[in-house]
């Protein structure tokens, strides 16, 4: 490996000068040499829209020299709000092209969200679709500095407001199908910014490099034994930590991206009976979208399809439901902060011969590491030693390796204390099975993980205590069928209020945050607390599963 402290620029005329037994690790390798080995394969599929893997090449390189002509360079960032359509996953790989950073964000947060990450990431350009303009533009005008703005048009989407420069398909023709991209000079450079709400209301920029993603897309292939040309359906959104790396895993597989702007179970069974999908992933929430779905938004497919699930652990019933539904299921488990998953359900053979409803419980734990993370474990956070592996005992789950982030955007104490002692520290409690096999036990404390997403429960009370009738306020997860968790939100009224209703707290959440974090249920009354005044939450907890409503 040549030297990183090395003052010599490593490249010469646009062209990657490395010794012949080295090149840093980049996912850009998979789709150059994708579209080298099999150019006519479809790539990309997105209505009536189809691109072979020479087209998306060209397009990514267009799209690459466009950015570079308009000063996007090494270390800068390029944000972009997009459902699953093509325009995302280019920029999957036109970004990094440059030594840029891309940063996709959450689609369903509010403007309020949206200024601070493009103000915090520091964005030089925003890549939007037209679906989200409202918010988008809400957003913009909180800045001082707003970044270039490029509409994605996208006939498929419904009609909002352009608010930019130029649409996106006019800006791939300002730029270079033949674009001379570079590889990364240092593969631990930054390729990816992610924010996450974390234990706090602030979002937290999550960086990944190019080492881990290009390690962690391979294990997604290894582990779930993909096999070459795969048919993947978008249902996870690849604002989602990357997509999981998924758009890299499917290219180095030479497979069909299929695009599904939004997520209905018809169009699901339309994906798989038409498209023959082979393979998907999602939250729980798109498990009872299947599962729950009409008759007539059924369709018959012949094949198994893979389905790989994580978020909110899955109940063991809605695996079994699945897998007699023609789906197999594959059970995961990671945060942000690993590139998605890492850790998974490793299937046994032996394991096949168990009743149903055995095999499905086994199937629920979120397992081993995956083959690119060096360390799995339970531990006791105030030895860092290892928990006994009694299936009882809890502890932190507490990963490292190359697929754990390299820190937390312009936040070196928060980087510091997540990666003590040698360790990242996850904030989930989990056991650890005699077999090696881990199982969660519980989030941790702030965080609600509904359909996928994660909820900071202080984000919620903060806009609880802005009510003018609550005095106090404390939010935990709930448990839902549908959603996994959803908020439950327990108030004090300040005297006087007595006339506040449930509807009236909740009507207010949704005036002032994201809609999929309003509580969907409000309980009145004292909170209980230690001698100290701190709310006992776990008591809390105890309450929300005794509530009848």
């Amino acid at each position: 490996m040549p030297d990183k402290n090395s003052a010599a620029n490593p490249y010469e005329d646009g062209l990657p000068q490395i010794p012949a037994n080295y090149a840093p690790l980049t996912p850009l390798s998979f789709l150059a040499r994708t579209a080298s080995v099999y150019p006519e394969r479809t790539a990309v599929v997105h209505g009536d829209s189809h691109y072979t893997w020479a087209q998306t090449y060209a397009r990514c390189r267009r799209l690459a020299s466009a950015l570079a002509r308009r000063g996007v360079g090494k270390g800068d960032t390029v944000s972009i709000i997009a459902p699953n359509v093509p325009a995302i996953y280019e920029a999957s790989f036109a970004v990094p092209m440059l030594g840029a950073v891309l940063n996709t964000i959450n689609t369903r947060l509010d403007a309020r969200t949206i200024a601070f990450i493009l103000r915090h990431a520091e964005a030089k350009v925003l890549i939007t679709d037209g679906e989200f303009s409202s918010s988008v533009a809400s957003a913009l005008a909180e800045l001082d500095q707003p970044p270039l703005v490029i509409d994605i048009d996208d006939p498929m989407a419904p009609t909002g407001e352009l608010l930019g420069e130029l649409c996106y398909e006019d800006f791939l023709g300002e730029g270079d199908p033949s674009f001379q991209w570079l590889l990364p000079d240092d593969e631990w450079r930054a390729i990816s910014l992610n924010y996450t709400s974390g234990t706090t209301g602030d979002p937290k920029g999550v960086v990944y490099h190019h080492r881990g993603a290009y390690l962690n897309a391979l294990s997604n292939a290894v582990g779930w034994d993909m096999g070459h040309h795969p048919v993947y359906l978008w249902t996870l959104p690849m604002f989602h930590c990357n997509g999981w790396c998924f758009p890299w895993t499917v290219a180095a597989l030479a497979g069909t991206n299929v695009c599904l702007r939004r997520v209905e179970a018809g169009a699901i069974f339309d994906a798989i009976a038409d498209r023959g999908v082979t393979h998907f992933c999602g939250a729980p929430v798109v498990l009872g979208l299947i599962l729950n779905s009409d008759p007539g938004q059924r369709r018959d497919f012949e094949h198994t399809v893979e389905v790989m699930t994580a978020a909110a652990p899955p109940p063991a019933a809605v695996l079994e439901a699945m897998e007699q539904s023609g789906f197999h299921m594959t059970h995961v488990y990671g945060l942000t902060e690993t590139y998605g998953p890492s850790v998974i359900c490793a299937w046994k053979d032996e394991w096949d011969a168990l009743p149903a409803q055995e095999r499905a419980i086994r199937k629920s734990r979120q397992g081993v590491r995956y083959h690119a993370l060096e360390g799995l474990d339970v531990l006791d956070p105030a030895t860092m030693q290892p928990v006994p592996r009694d299936g009882e005992t809890m502890g932190e789950v507490m990963f490292r390796g190359n697929v754990v982030m390299k820190g937390y955007l312009k936040n070196p104490a928060t980087t510091g204390a997540a990666l003590a002692d040698g360790w990242f520290h996850s904030g989930d409690l989990g056991v650890m099975h005699p077999d090696g096999y881990l199982q969660l036990k519980d989030r941790s404390k702030d965080i609600i993980i509904s359909g996928g997403e994660n909820i900071s429960s202080i984000e919620i009370e903060d806009t609880l205590y802005r009510h003018p009738a609550v005095l106090e306020a404390a939010v935990v997860a709930r448990s839902h069928e549908k959603w996994g968790e959803t908020p439950c939100a327990f108030v004090t009224l300040k005297d006087g209020a007595g006339n506040t209703s449930a509807e009236d707290i909740i009507d207010f959440c949704r005036d002032n945050m994201a809609h999929y974090k309003i509580p969907k249920t409000v309980v009145f009354g004292a909170l209980p607390k230690t001698s100290t005044g701190k709310v006992q939450k776990f008591k809390l907890r105890e309450r929300v599963e005794k509530l009848d409503c």
